[in-house]
């Protein structure tokens, strides 16, 4: 599960109230949000200017609240109040539309849903214990949940697509795959990051590797980017085993999932398929150790997110560096892609297994 860091707007200088009032209110703010993308307000608007009535008509809506919902977006920056009462999206608001081509419609659907935040109410109750609390309300760890639920899964997937856009479309460049012959993104669901990495590198051959549930797009998008003939989709379970094949395994927003046990699980059985000049190729953030002054706020509230919804974790460079040495990893670089794409490349090479003698 992925969390893209964007950039935020701090509070002025010295004002402090306002800085804490954002905080308390942005659990209404992420509503409206919810909203818009519910009922199709940004879809509705696309690139015109339209009565509030003329919108309410649109999505079935009274006029009233349509109004006021309106007022909300504009004061979030989301749209434009350009006459009374006529409204238009600005660039940012244009993001929630589902036709956008850097849209994040599919984004703030899932992160909105009550799947996503109904744990949150209990979040003193996982920092109190270090335990995520999703199965206590639904029943089930929240992976499983997404398998008993197609729709909220699609949902899932599709959002998920959308953050690592920013990913596929930089790693190209800041990557070099020229050595490698075949490349596995392990958990690698709809294959999005795969099939750009492909498309830049015509003498590779890879696969995704994912459970159904989480690579039911795979194949359209592969056939979409006319890979078919030198990418495949291959089921399973990494905490079970991983295919042998390739010389390049990739991870992106995977490790932060999971616990250090759990995520040493999946480090192992990637070294026990990779041949010895093969590479493990880790893509997640990396906390700083020290929060620095313009921290931004969204790489931290994915790690609470991890510990209330799943029980994993974002780490820092050292962390990752321990994690992958008690899996038999010794990390070689640590790079950051461009600073809006908010993730790093972890390169990490298997070292021998020592046997007892």
């Amino acid at each position: 599960m992925t969390q893209p860091t964007t950039p935020e707007q701090p509070a002025p200088a010295g004002d402090a109230r306002t800085t804490v009032m954002r905080s308390i209110l942005g659990g209404m703010a992420a509503q409206v949000v919810a909203t818009t993308t519910k009922l199709g307000i940004a879809d509705a608007l696309g690139e015109s200017t339209v009565h509030a009535a003329d919108l309410a008509q649109r999505c079935d809506v009274s006029v009233q609240p349509m109004r006021r919902l309106l007022r909300a977006l504009a004061a979030l920056g989301l749209c434009a109040e350009q006459h009374p009462d006529q409204f238009a999206l600005t660039e940012a608001g244009g993001l929630l539309r589902r036709d956008h081509p850097r849209s994040l419609h599919g984004f703030a659907r899932m992160f909105t849903d009550p799947a996503m935040l109904g744990a949150w109410n209990h979040l003193d109750t996982a920092v109190h214990t270090g335990e995520p609390q999703f199965a206590e309300i639904f029943g089930v760890p929240f992976f499983d949940h997404l398998a008993g639920q197609p729709e909220l899964s699609a949902l899932f997937n599709a959002s998920m697509s959308q953050a690592t856009r920013a990913v596929a479309a930089s790693l190209p460049d800041h990557y070099n795959f020229d050595r490698y012959s075949v490349v596995a993104d392990v958990g690698g669901g709809d294959g999005s990051l795969l099939s750009a990495i492909l498309t830049r590198n015509a003498h590779l051959r890879g696969f995704v590797y994912d459970t159904p549930e989480g690579a039911a797009q795979a194949v359209d998008t592969i056939s979409a980017a006319e890979l078919s003939d030198r990418c495949d989709v291959v089921h399973g379970d990494f905490f079970h085993h991983i295919p042998a094949g390739a010389d390049l395994v990739l991870l992106k927003s995977i490790l932060h999932d999971w616990n250090d046990d759990a995520a040493g699980t999946i480090l192992h059985n990637c070294h026990a398929v990779l041949p010895e000049h093969g590479r493990l190729l880790i893509i997640e953030p990396v906390l700083p150790e020290v929060v620095p002054e313009d921290a931004r706020a969204g790489i931290y509230l994915s790690d609470l997110n991890m510990l209330v919804n799943i029980g994993g974790r974002e780490r820092t460079s050292a962390e990752f560096t321990e994690l992958c040495e008690r899996s038999g990893f010794a990390i070689t670089r640590i790079d950051p892609l461009p600073q809006h794409v908010g993730f790093f490349l972890i390169e990490a090479a298997p070292e021998p297994v020592v046997t007892p003698s």
